[in-house]
C-alpha cells in the first residue's frame, strides 16, 4: 500500500523542521556538497583558492607541501606579539594567518601569541619584504621580530601594500 506523498510525489519531510525537504536540505545532495568543501583548522577555505583541496585539514602543513605552498604568491602579512617580549612584535607573512598563529602556540606552554593585525595581500614576499624594509628603518630588528609598537608594526604594513 503507498502513502499520499509517494502518490503525488512529494520529497519525504526533513525531520528536523517537519517541512518537506528543499533540494538543498537533501542528504545526499548535502553530502555531495562537503564532499567538495575544503576546511584548515574548522575554517571554510573557498574553492578559488589556488591550493583548494576537497577534505578536513588541521593546518596548511597538513594539505600540501611546503615546496607548493610557497608557491602560492597571495595570503596575509601580519602582527604577533607575545606578552613574554612586550616591546616586541613579529611582521611575517602566512598562507593564513590563523594558522601560522596556532603554529606558534604548539611550540608555546602558555600560548601567549596573539594575532593582533592580518592583512590580505596578492603577493605577500613582496608587502612582508617592504613591510620589514619600512620597520628596519625606525627600529632594532631580531630576524623578522622588531622592538616597536603595534601601531607602527601597523603603518609599516600599510607603508608595504
Amino acid at each position: 500500500m503507498s502513502t499520499n506523498t509517494e502518490v503525488i510525489g512529494q520529497t519525504p519531510t526533513n525531520p528536523k523542521t517537519g517541512k518537506p525537504f528543499f533540494y538543498k536540505d537533501n542528504p545526499e545532495a548535502v553530502r555531495k556538497r562537503d564532499a567538495n568543501r575544503m576546511y584548515v583548522n574548522g575554517k571554510e577555505v573557498s574553492k578559488k583558492h589556488p591550493l583548494h583541496k576537497a577534505g578536513r585539514y588541521k593546518s596548511w602543513d597538513d594539505v600540501h607541501s611546503h615546496n607548493l605552498i610557497n608557491s602560492v604568491t597571495e595570503g596575509y602579512v601580519y602582527i604577533i606579539t607575545n606578552s613574554a617580549w612586550p616591546e616586541w612584535v613579529k611582521i611575517g607573512m602566512a598562507l593564513d594567518a590563523d594558522d601560522r598563529l596556532n603554529g606558534y602556540q604548539t611550540s608555546s606552554p602558555f600560548r601567549n601569541y596573539k594575532l593582533m593585525y592580518s592583512v590580505a595581500t596578492k603577493d605577500r614576499r613582496k608587502a612582508e619584504s617592504a613591510a620589514h624594509k619600512a620597520a628596519e628603518e625606525i627600529a632594532e630588528r631580531r630576524g623578522e621580530w622588531f622592538k616597536m609598537s603595534v601601531g607602527q608594526a601597523k603603518e609599516c604594513i600599510q607603508h608595504g601594500l
